[in-house]
């Protein structure tokens, strides 16, 4: 009378009322309560993970858009300066030349002025010996003498 089938479904029910006085549905639905509450809590923490990297990852972000905008500021400022040591150097070393070349000119200005003073020395000197020797050969005497020392005196006073 009975089938197999029947035995089945019956132990089956037996099963399910003996669950249901034992209370498994409850332990079953608290036991996926917690599940679910853990998983909401992984999730909400999760959430704030992802939302605090994010502002990690915008505050990263913003620090390198700065350094690096610094770093173009301190390039720029570096090749500011050395434009600017560049010119001063070439200033310098215009101001350097200048000087040389005026020092250059004044020493070859000395020396042409010394050179013509040694000449002017050797023409007077020439010109004292030469005219001692004409005024010796044709003034005689005392006279002779003393008009010599005294043309040489002259000439070398007037010329000096």
């Amino acid at each position: 009378m009975f089938t197999p089938e029947f035995w089945v479904a019956a132990s089956f029910l037996i099963l399910l009322a003996i669950f249901a006085y034992i209370g498994v549905h409850r332990t079953l639905a608290s036991a996926l309560d917690e599940r679910q509450a853990r998983i909401k809590a992984e999730l909400d923490e999760a959430r704030r993970l992802k939302e605090e990297a994010t502002a990690l990852l915008a505050d990263y972000q913003r620090r390198q858009r700065d350094a690096e905008r610094e770093a173009a500021q301190i390039l720029a400022t570096a090749r500011a300066e050395a434009e600017r040591t560049a010119v001063e150097a070439g200033a310098r070393m215009e101001d350097f030349v200048a000087r040389r070349s005026k020092m250059a000119e004044a020493k070859i200005a000395q020396a042409e002025a010394q050179a013509l003073t040694d000449v002017r020395a050797a023409a007077a000197e020439a010109a004292t010996a030469v005219a001692e020797r004409i005024l010796r050969q044709t003034v005689k005497g005392k006279v002779a003498d003393d008009l010599i020392a005294q043309g040489i005196e002259d000439v070398k006073k007037n010329l000096n």
